[in-house]
């Protein structure tokens, strides 16, 4: 390592002795809020390459079906996204499958009408698919739990194992009600609380339609370490997933019935994407270890990457946005690793750094 190599690496670890605490993130409101996520060091570490691939669709569930039809549409589609992901990734399977908002329910007037139990034929036909496939599977349903009178209605999405189990249920926070109607999309009860389930891949957030304009969900995914958020909405915006995935530092994954399907990586842009006319089914390798980098001299828009490392390394870089996703394809050595080796810096942590520099020149911060 040449001096100026070592300098450079002795500047970035003395600096990140006085960074946050891992992990830490201001409360909302406080007079430091920097980010959801702010990291302790220049790098952190994120280990060995983690590629899993997902599958989503684009699929209408409003013209309702008797129940057993529903969910002889659901199998089929889910037999379509294997069939690509064994196109595309020959030899490998799906590790999630995510459908659209209230896929499961029945025809009716009323939620009474709609709402589905998840005992019995939908627990055991999807089950039995996740099973089928080895994969976790997100089942977005009405679902009535409870008897008779005292019934609660909730809209969930359901998420199922590799062996087919219920690995947890998510329940939509933020359920929409009309201009002229105090009663929440015709008697939901809202969910209360966020949560990340641990799957076998990584860590996994659930977010569903309306839970778009509140914005709490999304931070609290990202205090919980999120690496992935599976969005199943019947509304296909772009510009809000694509800001949650920025401040969160996680991959957002869209279902919707109509416009789009999505993939947003973790720089805030659209890795992949399907457009209504195109398709019914999104297959996409994606990476959990990887690194958002920002534009500096020393990275080269990547290209500093590809001469140390060639193909052991993949990044997607946005010269319009000044950052990068960057990932191994090296079991043997982690992207972190690589960065390292390179004296480059994680977003998150340089601008934390620059604005403690800030601050000092200021002697103090900016009055709010």
């Amino acid at each position: 390592m040449n001096m100026k190599r070592f300098l450079f690496l002795w500047v970035l670890v003395c600096l990140s002795c006085s960074a946050p605490t891992g992990g830490q993130v201001e409360e909302e409101g406080g007079a430091a809020e920097l980010s959801w996520r702010i990291t302790d060091q220049p790098i952190r570490e994120v280990g060995p390459p983690r590629k899993i691939i997902v599958a989503s669709v684009m699929q209408s569930f409003w013209d309702k079906f008797p129940l057993t039809e529903t969910l002889d549409n659901i199998s089929a589609l889910i037999d379509e996204a294997v069939e690509e992901s064994a196109r595309k990734f020959p030899g490998r399977g799906l590790d999630l499958v995510l459908l659209t908002e209230s896929a499961v329910s029945l025809p009716g007037e009323s939620l009474q009408d709609q709402a589905v139990k998840l005992e019995g034929t939908v627990s055991d036909r999807m089950g039995a698919k996740a099973r089928q496939y080895g994969t976790y599977l997100i089942v977005p349903m009405l679902l009535a739990e409870g008897e008779d009178a005292r019934q609660i209605y909730s809209n969930t999405a359901v998420l199922f194992d590799r062996e087919g189990r219920v690995a947890g249920i998510y329940r939509k926070v933020h359920p929409v009600t009309g201009l002229h109607s105090d009663v929440l999309e015709g008697g939901i009860t809202p969910g209360g609380k966020y949560e990340v389930f641990v799957c076998d891949f990584g860590r996994l957030g659930i977010q569903i339609c309306w839970d778009l304009s509140y914005e709490e969900g999304w931070r609290s995914l990202a205090k919980q370490r999120a690496e992935i958020v599976a969005l199943v909405s019947e509304s296909p915006q772009l510009t809000r997933p694509s800001y949650y995935a920025t401040k969160g530092g996680y991959w957002v994954v869209s279902s919707t019935p109509r416009n789009n399907v999505s993939i947003f990586n973790p720089a805030g842009m659209i890795e992949a994407q399907i457009l209504d006319g195109s398709a019914k089914v999104l297959v996409h390798e994606l990476d959990l270890a990887f690194l958002v980098l920002p534009w500096t001299g020393e990275l080269d828009e990547g290209r500093a990457f590809s001469r140390a490392f060639g193909d052991r390394v993949g990044f997607q870089y946005y010269a319009s946005e000044d950052r990068g996703v960057f990932w191994s394809n090296d079991p043997e050595m982690s992207i972190s690793q690589m960065a390292l080796q390179l004296g480059l810096v994680e977003v998150d942590w340089h601008v934390e750094r620059t604005r403690r520099l800030q601050d000092t020149a200021r002697k103090g911060p900016v009055n709010r």
